[in-house]
């Protein structure tokens, strides 16, 4: 279940017994287990309350602790995290026989193990009143298991895929709603910029940034200036003018820019990074358009806002692949002689002359 479809079914009645949350988005996986938390208890999380496990504790200690009366609580959290028991196998293989080609895998485990992981899954759908038990992984569940069958019939499953840079409005549009705030047509296209050349979407930063924006802003819709304000501090939003002025092959004004940045003191090596990264975007959107792929369709590919996509796109048009690969060794042999100190940062300036020559 995705995110916006796990917060909503947490606020309904009654709330399940049983939870997983897994997947590489962090942000996702804090927001969820701290409403989870919120709800099994109003009045405040507390030792007693809470206690984390180890993640590999066997299925009969999790059930004397689940069927355990709490002490000084009226309920109390058990949480589980990074049990191999939901863990995606070698290969992608299930050990728990669920395919009949791993027979003699399934015969290899312990028969022990395999009787009380069995006890584990028909406590799930019968807990206590005052037990719950909350499994958390931040990496992708194997589906096929057993105890992912079990928690999903029993309780909710949180599926926190992580958020690119193509699919970032979903959660854009929750956070607005959440603030009673929208954002103009500027405010968006900044906002999507900004985000692509962000070298991995940080929701957490973004959470806070437009916590900020949303405190300070007067209308109910924010403007591109009050989003430029609360992100010029960060290094990669303000290179965004520099990318453009490569993509638009203006030599004169993405030298301007780029001893801009160096004097105000952004290190050479983010702006190296930045521009490589750029540059594999425009190679690799001139690759995808040979083939047919084009506008809003290389989004995914290129793991960009759709808008932004078709930007690079109509960009990469201006490009030939002989300019792009040598502008791409340009900038490898900047960053390294940069590095060891073996040349200055004309170096670099020769690399933002050829791609944009």
């Amino acid at each position: 279940m995705e995110f916006s479809a796990f917060m909503a079914r947490l606020r309904r009645e009654p709330l399940p017994h049983v939870f997983l949350l897994a997947g590489e988005e962090r942000y996702y996986i804090d927001k969820a287990r701290a409403r989870i938390l919120e709800r099994v208890l109003p009045e405040g999380v507390t030792d007693a309350a809470v206690e984390t496990l180890p993640g590999d504790v066997t299925c009969d200690t999790l059930i004397a602790r689940l069927q355990e009366v709490p002490f000084f609580t009226p309920q109390h959290v058990l949480i589980v995290p990074e049990s191999p028991l939901l863990r995606q196998t070698k290969n992608n293989k299930d050990a728990e026989g669920t395919e009949p080609a791993e027979a003699d895998a399934a015969a290899a485990k312990p028969a022990s193990k395999d009787k009380a992981l069995t006890r584990l899954l028909k406590v799930l759908p019968e807990l206590p009143e005052y037990s719950y038990l909350l499994f958390i992984s931040h990496h992708k569940a194997d589906k096929r298991k057993k105890l992912y069958k079990a928690i999903e019939k029993a309780g909710l499953v949180l599926e926190a895929d992580p958020i690119r840079a193509w699919n970032v409005n979903t959660w854009l549009q929750g956070k607005l709603q959440s603030l009673n705030k929208d954002m103009d047509r500027g405010a968006q296209a900044y906002f999507a910029a900004a985000v692509s050349v962000m070298q991995t979407v940080d929701l957490s930063f973004l959470d806070q940034q437009l916590d900020t924006v949303a405190l300070y802003s007067k209308d109910r819709r924010i403007t591109r200036a009050e989003l430029e304000q609360c992100f010029a501090s960060v290094p990669e939003v303000s290179i965004f003018a520099l990318l453009e002025a490569v993509s638009q092959r203006d030599v004169r004004q993405a030298l301007s820019l780029l001893r801009r940045e160096l004097a105000d003191g952004t290190y050479f090596t983010v702006i190296i990074a930045l521009l490589t990264r750029h540059v594999r975007q425009l190679w690799q959107a001139k690759v995808l358009q040979a083939q047919g792929i084009r506008g809003k369709a290389l989004a995914k590919p290129l793991e960009l806002n759709p808008f932004i996509a078709e930007r690079v796109g109509r960009a990469a048009a201006a490009f030939d692949e002989t300019a792009l690969r040598t502008g791409m060794l340009e900038l490898i042999d900047a960053d390294y002689t940069l590095k060891t100190g073996q040349a200055d940062e004309a170096v670099l300036e020769h690399a933002v002359i050829t791609l944009c020559g």
